[in-house]
């Protein structure tokens, strides 16, 4: 599995002002609706009943909040990157500036699983954070994400 192939450059955008945790949930909704034609009240009911499970704020000012969705057929992905980063409960209880959710299928089994490592594995690299932090062009924001990826696997 490659990040192209769960992320359309139309569903990651720069945000200049989110004020909290629940506005940030309603700007994934609205990008899913807009990105992959999901109704938004579901997606953003699915994240944050997710996230009342626990905070998917990794640290490092990452967070990767999923949910499931019954009338989603493959893994989507949506990436945010937060002018002014929020708080977002995280492990390390830094303010959070780059979000990238999953929107999985009720029965993804192994592809939800799959696809949380790989985003996981990319935003972990302090390098590749960093150029997701100094750029604010969705294009090249999606470069960067599913480039890296690509020339890792070569």
């Amino acid at each position: 599995m490659l990040l192209g192939q769960i992320l359309l450059q139309s569903a990651v955008k720069t945000i200049s002002s989110c004020t909290s945790k629940k506005r940030l949930f309603h700007d994934l909704g609205e990008l899913a609706e807009t990105s992959y034609g999901l109704n938004p009240t579901a997606v953003i009911e699915a994240l944050i009943e997710r996230e009342g499970l626990g905070p998917t704020g990794v640290g490092q000012g990452v967070a990767l909040p999923h949910a499931r969705l019954a009338d989603v057929t493959e893994v989507k992905g949506i990436f945010l990157r937060l002018e002014k980063p929020v708080n977002f409960d995280a492990v390390d209880r830094q303010p959070v500036g780059l979000i990238f959710a999953l929107i999985a299928p009720e029965i993804a089994g192994v592809d939800h699983l799959k696809a949380l490592a790989l985003v996981s594995r990319t935003l972990r690299d302090p390098s590749i954070c960093a150029k997701l932090r100094a750029n604010h062009d969705a294009g090249t924001l999606h470069t960067i994400l599913t480039e890296v990826q690509s020339s890792q696997a070569a």
